[in-house]
């Protein structure tokens, strides 16, 4: 009976969950943004509700991205802090594989669906996405894309296509194609269920020391233009 400590922090929600033996038993979310105070707490929370320790679980598995620079290192710091002082196993799943397992979960959602497209906003009408069969396996790498009317058309020409994510509303303004459906929602760790156990049960284990998030775009600092003295 595998248990896992799940980790989701890519976007504006923090996410975490506990899958034993394929089953959500605890979970804790935010969607205040505050992923460096509560991502820690709420995997205590949790483990204390279940009568769980670290040690006594299986592994962690982490989102990896792509999404916010920030939520990212929190998350992947959290995850190699657990497994280096536990000794357990790392785990990750990219941010779109959530979201695929949270279609796979939600009741009537992927009624009529051929392709599952998850996307994850990145600003104006660019999103990070993929494209993934019904049962939720990608079919497709992880590519930026700027969304216009004409974009998936010859997916949605062959049947139902699920837009999910944070980054579905604004291509529905865009996107009319009768096949398109629109799910509005961040990633979360209970949609990690899926891909996480199959994970799992493939072996892929990171490397904990040198495991990073997966950005998809270099991060650039910026220098402020406002003047502080």
């Amino acid at each position: 009976m595998a248990t896992l400590i799940l980790i989701e922090t890519s976007t504006a929600l923090c996410s975490t969950a506990i899958l034993q033996d394929g089953k959500i038993i605890s979970h804790r979310e935010n969607e205040e943004r505050m992923h460096s105070s509560l991502t820690a707490p709420f995997i205590k929370e949790m483990l204390d509700e279940v009568n769980l320790t670290v040690d006594g679980c299986d592994g962690v598995c982490v989102s990896m991205g792509p999404g916010s620079y920030t939520g990212l290192r929190v998350g992947v710091s959290t995850a190699k802090g657990l497994c280096f002082g536990a000794g357990i196993p790392l785990y990750a799943v990219s941010s779109l594989d959530a979201l695929a397992g949270e279609a796979l979960s939600v009741p009537g959602l992927m009624d009529g669906i051929n392709k599952i497209v998850p996307m994850i906003d990145a600003r104006r009408m660019e999103v990070y996405c993929s494209v993934f069969d019904r049962e939720g396996h990608p079919l497709s790498a992880i590519e930026s894309k700027i969304v216009d009317e004409n974009s998936f058309s010859d997916l949605l020409d062959e049947g139902g296509v699920l837009f999910i994510g944070d980054g579905a509303l604004k291509c529905s303004e865009v996107i009319k194609h009768p096949n398109a459906k629109f799910h509005q929602c961040c990633p979360s760790a209970m949609g990690m269920a899926i891909p996480a156990m199959r994970e799992f049960e493939k072996g892929n284990k990171r490397d904990v020391a040198y495991f990073e998030p997966f950005y998809l775009k270099e991060f650039v600092t910026t220098v402020s233009k406002k003047k502080l003295f």
